[in-house]
């Protein structure tokens, strides 16, 4: 994820923005190579299989960069803290630029071997939530402020590397669960049983549970954080459709080109002129000498942080695992997995290629859990998970270009071996990173919510499980916070897992949710099934009547295709699904002619989460 500010805004621009910007003429372009485009149905200067100029790929990656670095920076924020690590701590640094390497091969690796589309890998938010419930345990929780100040720096080393070695278990364990789902197919059996009523609470309780962190952050100073908020409405709402116009350029008819800033770089612009703000009234002294606004506070960090860095597996010690936290995680490997698979569609969709296919879609859950295990074998704190930051600026710049992201990715590897590089994103101060959070985790829950548009929100049974959901699980996480020790059922282990999984509100809301939308009875319709159901299936059989070069696997993808045995695999481009073994027709509908009325008002099949299988299989029924 992952910044979903801009899945939003995605989102919507494949409304209203997309006609917008595809209505105006190749000259009013913000990038405009020669190229031609590709299809009358395509305003795309570069589709997903053609190759830019090596300095223009660079360019445009440069882009994405910033954008995931500016994301990114979030994870420190959040988990240093609770990992025992000081503001000033050199660590922070270190751990960001471990974060931009492991992005940086995970998105080569993806782009590559994985799903093949244009799509960058980064930090997910869907980790922290476990990561700070793990952490908030009792054997885990920090000692005082003037304590840590009083030890010497070798002794608060070791208190947050243990931390993370703790974190760093749990992770690379809980991956293998994705894996597995990607390697065997089984995300795609799986998800024919998740509602959006599942869906919804468990996505928006990742933004909403994290509200805690905002206001400490935001607090640090109420009115640089609000000025930030400000600017990032004002860019993102207000002037997103207003390109500034680029001097000495100008197109065939005379005009000058414009560049869409605010829409491409609303974080990054917001950033410069706040901490430049901030730099200022720094100067001036206008803001007291221990304010987290001022600039200064952290300048002992960038002059102590080395140049240059070499992340390396395992730099913080050897990983220790524990059930319970490896359990906690899980919950964050399937949400994040679930918010991948609609980045790949919307990807595919933006970058001129055709819906993937479920090969391609199983083996890109596949390399994101390979992904995860890098990143917990490097030590980053977070897994990886696709960003839909990067499938907005698609949409901006009209590159959908692979070869653009792989050389993001590069462009990651390379910044991330540049100490100082991450040491100036950690010098950000605090109360801008307060304000984002704002926007930020905000945007998150209510992407989540965006799952509901299917589901009648006229229904009360709806509205009581979506309410409920959330309700209970922000009531519930916030209860265990509180009470650590609460849980005590005679096994520390299962103390352990029980606490951690009820700390974790995404996943106290997702099962709540999954268990209230699949046993009170409601019709297909109204609980939403019929229109969830309806865009996969489109997908799959627009994958299926135009199959696409582009999700063929590099330098190995004819010798696959000649050997019969590798349909079997479904990560194997060669593979076309297997029958999922559904529940028995009822009776209603096995023996008699039905219409959309008996479809929707069936009792036996009310509590049932279709399968698109079974949706056909209904239709056709209707339709003799």
């Amino acid at each position: 994820m992952d910044n979903p500010a801009l899945e939003i805004e995605e989102t919507s621009m494949s409304s209203e923005s997309t006609q917008k910007m595809t209505s105006s003429t190749s000259s009013d372009r913000d990038i405009s190579p020669k190229k031609e485009q590709k299809s009358p149905s395509s305003d795309l200067y570069y589709s997903i299989n053609d190759r830019p100029p090596l300095h223009l790929s660079f360019a445009l990656g440069f882009q994405h960069y910033l954008t995931v670095a500016g994301s990114s920076v979030s994870v420190p924020y959040i988990l240093c803290p609770a990992m025992c690590m000081l503001d000033d701590d050199v660590g922070r640094a270190q751990l960001i630029s471990t974060i931009m390497l492991v992005s940086g091969i995970v998105t080569i690796f993806q782009s590559t071997f994985g799903t093949r589309l244009p799509i960058v890998q980064g930090g997910s938010f869907s980790f922290i939530t476990p990561a700070l419930a793990i952490l908030a345990l009792p054997e885990w929780t920090c000692p005082s402020r003037s304590y840590l100040e009083s030890i010497s720096q070798e002794a608060r080393t070791e208190l947050w590397q243990l931390r993370m070695r703790e974190l760093s278990g749990a992770i690379i364990v809980a991956s293998i669960t994705e894996v597995i789902l990607g390697f065997f197919g089984i995300i795609g059996l799986i998800l024919k049983y998740i509602t959006p009523l599942t869906v919804a609470p468990a996505i928006a309780m990742i933004g909403l549970s994290l509200f805690k962190v905002s206001a400490q952050h935001a607090a640090a100073n109420w009115g640089i954080s609000i000025l930030t908020i400000f600017l990032i409405i004002l860019f993102t709402q207000y002037l997103k459709w207003y390109k500034i116009p680029i001097p000495f350029t100008s197109n065939q008819s005379g005009k000058l080109r414009r560049f869409p800033l605010f829409e491409i770089f609303p974080f990054l612009l917001t950033i410069i002129i706040v901490w430049g703000i901030c730099a200022i009234l720094t100067a001036t002294d206008a803001l007291p000498e221990n304010d987290l606004a001022r600039t200064d506070v952290k300048l002992n960090l960038i002059r102590q942080t080395d140049w240059f860095l070499f992340p390396y597996p395992f730099q913080w010690g050897w990983p220790t695992v524990s059930v319970g936290a490896v359990l906690g995680m899980v919950s964050g490997v399937i949400t994040g997995t679930v918010e991948s698979i609609g980045d790949y569609y919307a990807c595919a969709r933006i970058s001129g290629a055709s819906p993937p296919p479920i090969s391609a879609v199983n083996r890109g859950i596949f390399v994101e859990g390979i992904g995860c295990i890098l990143a917990g074998c490097w030590g980053t704190g977070n897994g990886t998970t696709s960003f839909s930051e990067n499938i907005g600026a698609i949409s901006v710049t009209k590159v959908g270009s692979r070869s653009v992201i792989q050389a993001a990715g590069f462009l990651m590897i390379i910044f991330s071996l540049l100490g100082k590089v991450g040491a100036v994103f950690v010098s950000i101060p605090e109360p801008i990173i307060g304000g984002i959070f704002c926007i930020v985790f905000a945007t998150v829950a209510a992407v989540g919510l965006s799952n509901l548009q299917g589901v009648d929100l006229n229904s009360s049974r709806n509205i009581f499980i979506i309410g409920f959901s959330i309700f209970f699980a922000l009531v519930m996480s916030q209860w265990m916070g509180d009470h650590k020790d609460a849980i005590d059922v005679g096994v520390s282990s299962i103390n352990q897992v029980i606490t951690i999984l009820l700390t974790t509100g995404m996943f106290v809301g997702g099962v709540l949710g999954f268990i209230l939308d699949n046993t009170i009875p409601g019709t297909p319709k109204e609980r939403g099934l019929l229109t969830w159901m309806k865009t996969l299936d489109d997908d799959d059989s627009t994958s299926a009547a135009n199959p696409d070069s582009s999700y063929d696997l590099p330098f190995i993808g004819n010798f696959i295709r000649r050997v019969s045995v590798f349909r079997l695999f479904p990560i194997s481009p060669t593979f076309h699904g297997f029958k999922a073994k559904h529940p028995k027709l009822p009776k209603v509908i096995g023996k008699n002619k039905v219409s959309i009325t008996d479809i929707e008002t069936a009792p036996k099949i009310q509590n049932n989460a279709l399968s698109r299988d079974r949706l056909k299989e209904i239709y056709s029924a209707n339709e003799n």
